[in-house]
């Protein structure tokens, strides 16, 4: 009985976001399978540019995409049945325990891997990203608007670099500065925000605007459990595909 809660989706749950989820779970997989074998075996692998580059961009803007749809998911569910004080909390403390594992991946790349220390990655950025969203849930426009904004300024800061490495979450980057997973807010808060936009437009009140259908294929079944754990996933695969790297190189 257990084992089949565990298969099934959890009711409400729109099953394409979850096997989207799953895409880019996959997606992160094979582009950290790759940076390990260059990085651990000693492998060339070209990750600055050409398929391994997109591939790294691809996947971080579906994460990140999909975290903002999800956010406007639950929004969706969860303003009719809690107040509004409520909600806040329920954002914060979503958006705090997400950025604390984000320090956590601080904290281990740190000891571990010094050169390359993620000051600033995924967590981090989604986690600060729930919280600073919350002002636009009820202006799906206003994500749109704000959203474009933020890619635009974050592109034109790209080219530039700083002396305040305080300032890196925002996307200012200092001289020289190396990290094996950079997100900074401008421009990737816009990623987000688009995606807030996305799903209050297209799934208003956690429905479908468009025609799909509702029973999950049973051929996707494993990448949208795969997406159900996302985060599950993201933490232990690095030390199985390193753990592998040991065994056979």
């Amino acid at each position: 009985m257990k084992i089949i809660k565990l298969i099934r989706p959890a009711a409400g749950r729109l099953w394409e976001v979850d096997l989207l989820r799953g895409i880019a779970v996959i997606m992160m997989i094979a582009f950290h399978a790759a940076f390990d074998l260059g990085y651990f075996a000693g492998y060339s692998v070209a990750l600055s540019s050409g398929f391994w580059w997109l591939l790294a961009r691809a996947t971080a803007t579906l994460f990140v995409l999909l975290a903002g749809i999800s956010l406007a998911l639950s929004y969706s569910r969860a303003k009719g049945r809690l107040k509004p004080n409520e909600i806040t909390c329920k954002y914060i403390k979503r958006g705090l325990r997400i950025f604390c594992w984000g320090l956590l991946i601080t904290l281990a790349t740190w000891l571990f891997l010094p050169q390359g220390t993620i000051w600033f990655g995924v967590l981090h950025l989604i986690g600060l990203s729930i919280i600073l969203a919350m002002p636009l849930l009820k202006h799906k426009m206003a994500s749109l608007v704000s959203g474009i904004i933020i890619i635009l300024t974050g592109i034109y800061l790209s080219g530039l670099t700083f002396d305040i490495p305080w300032l890196l979450p925002i996307g200012m980057q200092p001289a020289g500065f190396y990290t094996f997973d950079y997100l900074p807010l401008l421009p990737w808060l816009g990623v987000f925000l688009i995606g807030l936009f996305l799903g209050s437009a297209l799934m208003p009140n956690g429905r479908r605007l468009y025609r799909f259908r509702d029973k999950m294929p049973k051929a996707v079944s494993p990448l949208c459990f795969i997406g159900r754990h996302s985060l599950f996933i993201y933490f232990i695969h690095q030390f199985v595909l390193v753990g592998l790297i040991f065994v056979v190189f």
